[in-house]
């Protein structure tokens, strides 16, 4: 039985599929991932950190308001919520490594201002996502049958906001500015790979971003 709070995440990124984009490197080594159209990885690099894409603001698909942000998490019973919808393959087998407690950004996506806004924890590892199976859902497969299930999901636990909102115009900068000259953000999947609705994060760019929140805008 399908729980009864959903998290809606982008469907516009989770859809995405650029072929010839990269996924930012692992930390002291580059990392090779497969394109999102390849149903497996072999292989893949094993990360602790993500970046996961959801819409802010009301976006109505098949009458259904997909919108789901940081706030609406934190309204949930015990702040928890499913993050159902993914329909990409490299996003959705990065969310099949996440591991219980391991940290994520919660980016607010398809927006006036996109960003960072807060910090959320992964609760419950990857399983069948019930949205494929559900007629009445916008992001229903007919192609996924219930004995083969394609798609999957995880549940999240929100943790906190940031001290200040960091948006993605500033993370920009400092990508720019790090590709340049060198630094953690120079290979950050936001830019490298930008459309995927849930990117890998190596520990150093986490960190690195996270620092952010007590500086001054750049």
């Amino acid at each position: 039985m399908p729980p009864k709070t959903r998290a809606r995440v982008s469907k516009r990124a989770a859809n995405s599929d650029d072929d010839g984009e990269k996924v930012g490197s692992k930390r002291k080594a580059a990392a090779s991932v497969e394109s999102g159209k390849s149903e497996e990885s072999s292989e893949p690099p094993q990360y602790c950190r993500w970046l996961m894409k959801s819409e802010p603001e009301s976006r109505f698909e098949n009458g259904i308001d997909v919108k789901f942000g940081i706030e609406d998490l934190k309204a949930l019973p015990d702040q928890t919520g499913c993050w159902d919808g993914v329909r990409n393959y490299q996003a959705r087998n990065f969310m099949r490594q996440m591991k219980n407690e391991q940290l994520a950004f919660f980016y607010h996506s398809n927006c006036k201002e996109p960003g960072i806004a807060g910090v959320m924890k992964i609760v419950k590892e990857a399983y069948v996502d019930h949205t494929q199976f559900d007629k009445k859902d916008v992001h229903f497969d007919a192609n996924s049958k219930p004995d083969n299930p394609k798609w999957s999901m995880v549940d999240v636990q929100y943790q906190r906001m940031l001290k200040r909102f960091l948006p993605l115009s500033e993370l920009k900068k400092y990508h720019l500015q790090h590709r340049a000259k060198g630094g953690p953000l120079k290979d950050m999947a936001l830019f490298t790979r930008a459309r995927l609705s849930v990117q890998p994060l190596t520990t150093e760019e986490f960190d690195f971003v996270l620092s952010l929140e007590d500086e001054e805008p750049l």
